[in-house]
This record gives C-alpha cells, sequence and structure tokens, in this order.
C-alpha cells in the first residue's frame, strides 16, 4: 500500500491541499495533485485542480461557504478522481500536515494530540486571525480521517534559535513570562525550504550557510539566516510585525492605532466564539498595506501601475525591505552567501527585485537585468550580475513540500501507535 501524504494550509479566505506519494526508499516525495477552494469569504468559492494534465481552474461551486465544506468537497474530489488511482479512498491516507502559523515555544512539529490541540488553541490569543482557521481543519481532518495521523507544521519553529537578546521585548520579563510575551517570527516552513534548496544550489553545507533571505508575498517578512538557523526575523510576537503586506501595517508606532481610534481596545465586529479579535487587530491586519493605500491587494498591478498612490505603495515596500537588508548584513559581519527573493512577490516581481537590489548595490549586490527579467525555470536561479562581490538569487519556495518531506524523515517519530 503506497503512503499517501496530505499537505493542507488553510488562510481565513482558502484552502489548499497537496497529495503526495512517499517513495519506497528514500528521496523527495512525489507530488500527485494539488486542489485549492478560494473565495470562502467572498462566495461563489472557486476549485482549482491540477493532477498530471488534467486542469482545472476557477470552476464555482455551490454551497461551500467553510473551511469545513472546502475540505470535504477537495477530499470527495480526490477520491472520486478515476485519474487518482493511488487516493481511490479515504483509507490510503497515511499522514495529514497542517501548516499552523503560531506555535508558541514549540521547537518542532508535533502529532496533533489533544493536549496539542489544547495548547494551540491558547496560543490563538496571540494569532486569532491565523490559528483559528487551521484549528477548524484539524478538528475536520480528525473527524473524517480518524486513521491519519495528523502533524502540525509551526511557522514559528524555525525561528525557535533566536538569541534570547532579540527575542526579548524591554517591557516588565515577569508579565512577559506569564502571557509568553516575545518574538517567535514566522515563515519558518517557507525558510526551512529555503534553507534547503539554496544550501543545495550553492554546493555548501546548510550549517554554514549565511543569508538574507526574503519571503515576500501578501504577507512579508524578511530572515537573518547565520549557519543555517534563524538569527533574527522581521515578524514578532505575531505576523503583523515588520513588513507591510496586501492588507497588514507592518511596524509602526505603537501608540499611533490609539490615535486612529479610540475604539481600538474593543471587541472586533469580526468576533466570535472562536476568534476574539480587537478593533485593533483587525484594522492592522485587515484593513491596511497597501490595499488600503491603492486600493488593490494586487502588488502585481500596483507595479505596473504609474498612479501616485501605486508609486507611493511600492517606494513604502521597497524601502521598507531595504531597512531589514542592510542591517542583517552587518549582523552576518559581511560574510553572506546571498540576498534571497521568495514567496509570491519574490518570485515574480522582477521590478521589486530590481529596486531593492539598486537600493543595496552598496554593499556589492548588483543584478543582471536580463536574468531578473527571465529568471527560469529552476527552483533556485541566479539573477545576480557577473562579477557581483555577493550572489542574488531567486527561490521557488514550497511550504507543502517541505512539511510532506519532513514528514518522511520524521516518519518513525510520528508512526501511529
Amino acid at each position: 500500500m503506497p503512503e499517501i501524504i496530505l499537505s493542507i494550509n488553510a488562510g481565513s479566505s482558502s484552502v489548499k491541499i497537496s497529495v503526495y506519494q512517499a517513495n519506497d526508499k528514500s528521496g523527495d516525495p512525489t507530488q500527485l495533485a494539488e486542489a485549492s477552494v478560494e473565495g470562502l469569504t467572498a462566495p461563489p468559492a472557486t476549485l482549482k485542480y491540477e493532477r498530471g494534465d488534467e486542469k482545472v481552474k476557477g470552476k464555482e461551486l455551490e454551497g461551500i461557504e467553510s473551511q469545513e465544506d472546502a475540505f470535504r468537497y477537495i477530499l470527495d474530489h480526490l477520491t472520486q478522481d478515476k485519474g487518482l488511482p493511488q487516493l481511490s479512498q479515504k483509507e490510503d491516507i497515511k499522514f495529514t500536515c497542517h501548516r499552523v502559523v503560531h506555535g508558541g515555544n514549540y521547537p518542532n512539529s508535533q502529532v496533533i494530540d489533544e493536549d496539542t490541540y489544547h495548547h494551540i488553541e491558547e496560543l490563538s490569543d496571540l494569532a486569532p486571525l491565523h490559528n483559528a482557521g487551521a484549528l477548524t481543519i484539524v478538528r475536520t481532518v480528525s473527524s473524517l480521517l480518524p486513521h491519519a495521523t495528523n502533524i502540525a507544521y509551526f511557522d514559528s519553529s524555525f525561528h525557535s534559535t533566536l538569541p534570547t537578546h532579540i527575542s526579548t521585548y524591554p517591557i516588565d520579563p515577569k508579565i512577559a513570562a506569564h502571557n509568553q510575551l516575545r518574538k517567535y517570527g514566522f515563515h519558518g516552513i517557507s525558510y526551512a525550504f529555503i534553507v534547503s534548496a539554496v544550501s543545495a544550489y550553492l554546493q555548501k553545507p546548510a550549517a554554514s550557510l549565511n543569508i538574507i533571505a526574503l519571503h515576500l508575498g501578501s504577507g512579508a517578512s524578511a530572515t537573518c539566516i547565520k549557519h543555517g538557523k534563524s538569527h533574527d526575523t522581521s515578524m514578532g510576537l505575531t505576523p503583523l510585525a515588520g513588513l507591510p503586506g496586501a492588507t497588514r501595517s507592518g511596524s509602526i508606532d505603537p501608540s499611533l492605532i490609539f490615535h486612529f481610534t479610540h475604539d481600538a481596545g474593543k471587541p472586533s465586529r469580526s468576533s466570535t466564539q472562536k476568534m476574539h479579535i480587537t478593533t485593533a487587530e483587525e484594522i492592522l491586519n485587515k484593513k491596511s498595506g497597501w490595499q488600503a493605500l491603492t486600493g488593490t491587494t494586487d502588488f502585481g498591478a500596483i507595479s505596473a501601475s504609474a498612479a501616485p498612490e501605486c508609486q507611493l505603495a511600492f517606494d513604502i515596500f521597497a524601502d521598507r525591505i531595504v531597512n531589514f537588508v542592510a542591517p542583517y548584513f552587518v549582523k552576518l559581519d559581511g560574510q553572506v552567501d546571498a540576498l534571497v527573493f521568495a514567496g509570491g512577490i519574490g518570485e515574480r516581481g522582477a521590478r521589486l527585485r530590481a529596486e531593492v537590489v539598486r537600493q543595496v548595490r552598496c554593499l556589492g549586490f548588483e543584478i543582471d537585468e536580463t536574468r531578473n527579467e527571465k529568471p527560469g525555470d529552476g527552483v533556485v536561479t541566479s539573477i545576480g550580475a557577473e562579477g557581483a562581490r555577493y550572489k542574488t538569487l531567486i527561490c521557488k519556495t514550497d511550504e507543502q513540500l517541505e512539511m510532506a518531506r519532513s514528514v518522511l524523515e520524521e516518519r518513525v517519530r510520528f508512526a501511529k501507535k
């Protein structure tokens, strides 16, 4: 019987599932199919499905309004697909792995049992906009696939190596300890993939790899990776800190929100029994960023526009990125193997890459315009100019694969008793 792994990534408005089959001996698992349901918060929901030459895009779905609905639909679609004989029944699924944004003090992945579930639930107070969706899927998967081993992969775990003086906030230490208030950092599953991929590309052991990595998407962050481990990162207690995003403000003067609205500390209208958020959290996470500046969350459209508000949003994003590249260069003492762009915008944003590299050219980075515009199809590609002191790379990060790969590496620890 083949071992089937589902890598599950649940967002607030979407559910994405990649289907993998474990290889008999070693090596990466083989991806068999990928399905996603999007638009859960703006019906009708739509299906995207790829399996070999079979492709479905934008199929409207009636009656699919929640993450649970979406997962049930995808599971039925997979098991009923005659072109996917490896997954003809639910019992074929051996492992399910979930991307969970906030893992608190968990330094690595965890099999989800009752204790783990409740711990993640408690952490929802730190990440109410992120952990709630993942827990909904965890409950659904546990119900529909009781035979499978459920595993949580935490975006924060990669950053468990942050030095204490970097992870500690200068506030009352007793209150900080009691309320678990410190810098955690996120996008860790992506950064783990980036370290592995860039290490292989440069033919350099991960333990000696020094890079400045940028995960740039609707949520964006920067990480200083020293000797293959997180040394500093732009996000903090929650994913709100650091770089601005599609709807996030990024770091601001902490008192700004109280001048923005006197209702900042009151419960948001979006609060529910399972997701308690304040008005401040809703404004800064959902009603800010380049959507607030331009009216759109499409950074590709912003980059291509000459409208003043779009140029402003573009300039702000580039500036904030540079504000992390330069100090991380210093923290690595100039011993930098590469500046790495990843994430949807990092991979596709040629203009943004060119602008960021232009602003840090004094450090020794330089871009090749032709390579930057047409970087190729590799997992890692170089866009740096010949003769530049430091390399500039693009990495096509793959969080789904990283989770599935980790399942196989640790399958003994995860084996169901």
